[in-house]
Order: C-alpha cells, then sequence, then structure tokens
C-alpha cells in the first residue's frame, strides 16, 4: 500500500510538473514572440524611414549605410534592401548585391503596402518588411531579419529552473509523503498480519485485540476489527454451547431424527433411530434408505424425500407401515421437512421418525375392546326387545289352542306374524350392524340412521323419550357403513342415558351442508337430558374418561372421535348442565369427498401390487 501511494504521489508530481512546465514555455515563448515581432516592426520601420529620407535626399548610396545601420541592433541578424522587382539594391551579405534572393513566399510581398508586416518566411523564423516611398511612390522593399539567440537563451534558462524547482518539488513531497505513509501503513500493517493469522488459525485470538498507535482511520478500522473479532468469539461461544444442546438432543431424544441427501443415503442420525431400526449406527451413514427399511416403506419414503427436495414444503403425518414378521406389523409417523443453507434450494431432508406401532396396537386393541362392548349392549337391547314378541306370541298360540279357527283366532294368528316379523327386522338390523367392509363404499346416511334408532325404538318408548327425526330425502355418503353406526350408537345411547329415567326429547337431524366452501353431509344428536359440566367436556374425547361411573367404559366417545377423523370429519359439542334448559348437542361434519381420495389411493396401490 505505501509502494503505490508513492508510486501515485510521484506519478502526480511528474503530471503536474510537465503541465506546469508546458504552460510555462508556451508562455515564454509567446511572449518572446510578442517582443520579437515587435522589435522587427521597429527595425523595419526605422530601416523604411532611412530608406526613404536617403532617396527624397537623392542619396541612394546611402541605402548601404542605412543596412548596415540597422544590422548593428542585437537583434538583428542580417537586412537587406530590394527593389520591387526582388534584386538586392543593398544588404548585410555583400555577396547578394543586384541578384535576386526572394523566397516564394517573400515575393508574394511585392505589392502596395502601407505598413511594416511581419511573417514567417520559413520553418526556420521571422521576418520583417516595410515599404520605402520617394515622394509617395512606392520605390523599394526593407527587409529585416531577426537575431533569437538571446530569446533561446532565455528559454533555456527557463527551462533549468523549472527543471531545478521540479527536482526541488519532487524530492521534498515525495519525503513528506513517505513519512505520512509511513505513519498511516503502521497500523494497516500490524492489522493485516493479525487478519493472516486469524485466517490461518480461526481459533487463535492471542494478538487480540490490537493495539491502536494513532488517531486516523486506520486507528478507528483496527478498533472496529477488534470488536469484530470479540463478537466472533461470542458468537463462536454460543454456537458451540447451541451445537453441544443439539448434539444432546440428537442424542438422547426419544424419538428418531435423520438427514438424507438427495440420493436417498443417510447423512446422520441419532442413536436413538439407530436402536429404533436395529442396525448399528455407523451401518446407517452412507447408506441408502433401501437398505434399511423394506422395499414399500423404503420407496414410499424416497418418493416423499423426492418430492420434499422437489417443492421445497414439508411432510408432515407421513405413516409408513410393513410386515415385519409374518402376522407382526410395524409403523413409523414420519415428519420430513428441508434443511437449506441458501434461501434458494435445499442441501439435505431431514426426518423426525416415531415408532407407533405399539400405539396402533394399543389403538386397535382398544377399538375391538369398545366394539365388543357395543356388540353388548346392541345384544341386550335386542334380547329385550324380541322378549315382547317372543311372549306376544305364546299367548297368541295359546288362545289359537283354545279355539278352533275361529274369525277370532284368525285375528291372532295375524297379530302373531306381524311380531314375528318385527322379530325378523331386528335381527337383519343387528347382523348389518356388524357387516363392514374393508373399503369405503357410498352409503345412505338416512337408512344408517333409521338402522341405529329401529335397535333403539324399545328403550326410546320405555323411557318416555319423544324422537324427532329430521332427514332430507337422500343423503349419499362415501363411507364405513359399519363403523358410522357404530359412531351412531354412540351418540344415541349416551343421549337416552343422559334422559334417564325422566324422559325427555330426542332430535336425529341429518342434512347437506357446505362448512367453509366444503360439501358434506352434517349429522346432529340433540337430547334434554342431564348435559356435560365445562370441565367435563374438556375430556369427553380422552379414552377411558366417563361420567357414567361403573357403568361405562370410557372408550365410547374416544372411539367415535378415531371414526369421526378417519372419516376426514369434525364434531362440535355444545351442553348445558345447570338452569331450567339442559341438553346437549353432538354435530358432527362429514365432507363428501373425504374418503373417496384414500380409496382411489389403495385402489391404485392394489392395481400396481398386480401388474408387480
Amino acid at each position: 500500500m505505501r509502494g503505490q501511494l508513492m508510486a501515485a504521489l510521484v506519478l502526480f508530481e511528474v503530471i503536474v510538473v510537465a503541465i506546469f512546465a508546458v504552460i510555462v514555455v508556451h508562455q515564454q515563448r509567446r511572449e518572446l514572440n510578442q517582443r520579437l515581432q515587435r522589435r522587427l516592426e521597429n527595425q523595419a520601420y526605422l530601416a523604411a524611414s532611412m530608406g526613404t529620407m536617403a532617396l527624397e535626399d537623392n542619396h541612394a548610396e546611402e541605402l548601404q549605410r542605412v543596412v548596415q545601420s540597422v544590422a548593428q541592433a542585437p537583434s538583428v541578424s542580417a537586412a537587406q534592401i530590394t527593389d520591387l522587382a526582388g534584386r538586392t539594391q543593398a544588404s548585410t551579405d555583400p555577396n547578394m548585391l543586384g541578384k535576386l534572393a526572394l523566397s516564394n513566399r517573400e515575393k508574394s510581398f511585392l505589392r502596395e503596402l502601407t505598413q511594416p508586416v511581419i511573417f514567417t518566411a520559413s520553418p526556420a523564423g521571422w521576418e520583417a518588411v516595410a515599404p520605402i516611398r520617394e515622394h509617395g511612390q512606392l520605390r523599394d522593399l526593407a527587409w529585416i531579419y531577426p537575431n533569437e539567440h538571446q530569446d533561446h537563451e532565455d528559454l533555456r534558462s527557463l527551462l533549468r529552473i523549472t527543471g531545478l524547482w521540479a527536482v526541488f518539488v519532487l524530492v521534498g513531497c515525495t519525503g513528506i509523503a513517505a513519512v505520512l505513509t509511513q505513519s498511516i501503513t503502521r497500523q494497516l500493517g500490524l492489522l493485516t498480519r493479525a487478519s493472516r493469522g486469524l485466517v490461518q488459525d480461526a481459533e487463535d485470538t492471542a494478538a487480540f485485540p490490537l493495539p491502536v498507535k494513532s488517531a486516523t482511520e486506520a486507528a478507528d478500522l483496527t478498533v472496529a476489527f477488534n470488536r469484530m473479532v470479540a463478537a466472533m468469539q461470542e458468537q463462536r461461544a454460543g454456537l458451540n454451547e447451541t451445537l453441544a444442546l443439539l448434539d444432546s438432543m440428537l442424542a438422547n431424544a426419544p424419538i428418531g431424527f435423520a438427514f438424507f441427501d438427495r440420493k436417498y443415503r443417510f447423512v446422520r442420525v441419532n442413536q436413538f433411530l439407530a436402536d429404533m431400526n436395529g442396525y448399528a449406527f455407523a451401518l446407517h451413514l452412507g447408506r441408502g434408505v433401501g437398505g434399511i427399511l423394506p422395499p414399500a416403506a423404503a420407496a414410499r419414503l424416497e418418493h416423499n424425500i423426492e418430492y420434499v427436495f422437489t417443492a421445497g414444503e414439508p411432510v408432515r403425518n407421513l405413516e409408513l407401515a410393513w410386515e415385519a414378521e409374518p402376522g407382526r406389523w410395524r409403523s413409523w409417523l414420519a415428519h420430513l421437512y428441508p434443511v437449506r443453507t441458501d434461501p434458494e434450494s435445499t442441501r439435505w431432508v431431514g426426518a423426525i421418525l416415531v415408532d407407533t406401532t405399539e400405539q396402533k396396537r394399543s389403538e386397535e386393541a382398544l377399538r375391538r375392546t369398545e366394539k365388543l362392548a357395543a356388540a353388548g349392549r346392541l345384544a341386550a337391547s335386542v334380547a329385550h326387545e324380541i322378549n315382547n314378541p317372543l311372549e306376544a306370541i305364546t299367548n297368541l298360540l295359546y288362545l289359537v289352542r283354545q279355539e278352533h279357527l275361529s274369525p277370532s283366532a284368525a285375528r291372532f294368528a295375524d297379530l302373531a306374524a306381524q311380531e314375528v316379523t318385527r322379530v325378523s327386522e331386528i335381527t337383519q338390523q343387528t347382523l348389518r350392524f356388524y357387516r363392514q367392509s374393508t373399503l369405503p363404499a357410498p352409503a345412505n346416511i338416512r337408512e344408517l340412521l333409521d338402522s341405529v334408532l329401529t335397535l333403539h325404538i324399545g328403550r326410546i318408548g320405555a323411557a318416555q323419550v319423544e324422537l324427532i327425526r329430521q332427514y332430507e330425502e337422500d343423503l349419499p355418503l362415501f363411507c364405513f357403513a359399519g363403523e358410522l353406526r357404530q359412531l351412531f350408537a354412540n351418540l344415541v345411547t349416551n343421549a337416552l342415558d343422559a334422559m334417564t329415567p325422566g324422559g325427555g326429547r330426542l332430535l336425529v337431524r341429518a342434512r347437506t351442508v357446505e362448512q367453509r366452501g366444503v360439501p358434506g353431509v352434517r349429522v346432529s344428536v340433540a337430547d334434554t337430558g342431564v348435559g356435560i359440566s365445562s370441565d367435563a367436556k374438556l375430556h369427553i374425547f380422552e379414552p377411558f374418561f366417563t361420567t357414567k361411573e361403573a357403568t361405562g367404559t370410557g372408550l365410547g366417545l374416544w372411539v367415535s372421535e378415531q371414526i369421526i377423523r378417519k372419516h376426514r370429519g369434525t364434531v362440535r359439542v355444545r351442553s348445558r348442565s345447570i338452569g331450567s334448559s339442559t341438553g346437549t348437542v353432538f354435530s358432527v361434519f362429514f365432507p363428501a369427498t373425504g374418503l373417496q381420495e384414500e380409496a382411489a389411493e389403495a385402489e391404485a396401490n392394489q392395481e400396481e401390487k398386480a401388474m408387480r
């Protein structure tokens, strides 16, 4: 930096001195030329005047003396007088007398002149010509040639002085600049050496803070650099603590963490995930997903990893399931997210993996338990309903045996047939309740509700409950019909339990609606029972929570919520448990296309498996 400053300063000084010298020389030369022209004019005028006087006095022989007299001036090198034809009449050079010694340029002035004229006769120098008249008539021309030796000497002297001055200025400025640059660059040199040491070893900050030895901008830069290094040390310390926390979290978190590159290879995993897989920690690194997971689960995970790389968006709640052993399934819940080193591209894909195998097994066990409990309640209800028709049949058969097919006996026989029909209808509804398909299918919500209410019609009548049905004519829905029967049975049973034994009003409503722009079916079950307290309403969908004490299992509404969620639906609960107007309303919304996409995906998977 010091060399550049010195070189720049010297170059600037040379340019300035050169420009100054050119200006001075040009100005001096112009002044010398002006003085030369004035002297030539004067000498030419003097020679012309003296020549004119000699001719008017008829002393033509005096012209030679006039020339010699004029030539004695220091500024004149030569002089001559010619006639209008250009022939020399008098000259400082005797050899030129009587000769034509004028150039073409000079001959152009053989004309009518009224005053002296200065012109350049040749590239060598200036020349003056003046008219010599006799009694007003132009007779001869006086030619004066300057002596420029003294002018040139003056100009060279000026150049020498300018050169000496330039050398003095250059040396002086350079010396001053050297001292100043030394003071400036000393601080910068110290900063440069310390910076190089920091680049070689970022942890070596022993040289900092740097001493500040001046009050210049370089000193300000050093102070700023000291602050930056101190901030870097604080940030590095904070970063090391953060990395330690992250490493501790990755190592000890009770969930699996993994990072994948674009070839679906494991870049990093934590020990918990290695334990989940049953593979050593080192076997994961650099290994593809297909080398750890079964083909079907690996293919689905790779597909979603590619989606995160391409779209740059996270994938949440990705379920992975595979058969680890015959009859023994494993399931994982994965959350994938992009890891970016710059805002434009995704460097890796991170994954949070949770082993949900035991949770799935517990949910399935609870679901089966609830189904058994519901089946038991329904079986008891059916048994209760069958008792009355059987008793009627028994009495009618007794009357038939007492009579000999009289008209009344025939009437009793008709009544017996009607009761048998009731038994058959209840049996059919019970069988339909247990019938469950493996895939969703179109169903009519109105028929499902009627089938559930038919099973409870006896209890509704015995409890003196007023049943109000408000259905639309056609309510199609793509669903699992058996699970919806179970859901509706749970809601109706809870409503009847809330109104027993005092009676009340049960409203079952179903209609097509739109919720947030999504078309679907809303089913509402409302009762005028005792209601649900605010504290209990916060926990009604939790497993094993019940307000029925010994008669409840606490699984009904929990299973019901699972069924609603499975159908992509939502549920709202409104209840009053204080005052004269008590009751509860369960409102369930099922989107019209909730399970169609899932069914289409399952069908596509089945077709893909068939093609394989």
